[in-house]
């Protein structure tokens, strides 16, 4: 079935950020991806933005390995519908200012071919703001 494939292609795109794999990671995404990090963060938010292609989303990664120190990251559910794949989780983090984050997250992933076309993440935009100021 279609959203059982697009679900393990999300599931292995996790396990190769969770082991530091990012160029496996990048074989998951898709030439033209559209990769939208938190949605609503301030622009002073590294990770805030909308990337397009698979430079750009290695720059994101980039960003967040620079200016992220996860203590917790942990993708809970997996949701899928059609090209839809949403994953709930929490993850709990230190930016470079020692503040720490800690939240439930939704990502978005769109899938086409087997690949990731495009990325929407939905967290506490305003605590993410605060933790980078």
């Amino acid at each position: 079935m279609l959203q059982d494939q697009n679900v393990k292609v999300v599931q292995d795109a996790y396990a190769a950020f969770g082991r530091g794999d990012i160029d496996a990671m990048l074989n998951l995404i898709d030439d033209g991806v559209v990769w939208n990090g938190v949605y609503g963060a301030g622009a002073h938010v590294p990770m805030s933005g909308e990337r397009r292609g698979k430079a750009q989303v290695r720059e994101f990664f980039n960003q967040v390995s620079r200016n992220v120190k996860f203590s917790r990251f942990e993708p809970q559910q997996f949701i899928a519908s059609d090209d839809k794949v949403v994953t709930l989780g929490h993850y709990t983090s230190t930016t470079p200012t020692g503040k720490t984050f800690d939240a439930d997250f939704a990502m978005v992933f769109t899938l086409r071919n087997g690949k990731v076309t495009a990325f929407q993440e939905f967290t506490n935009s305003a605590g993410l703001d605060a933790a980078f100021r």
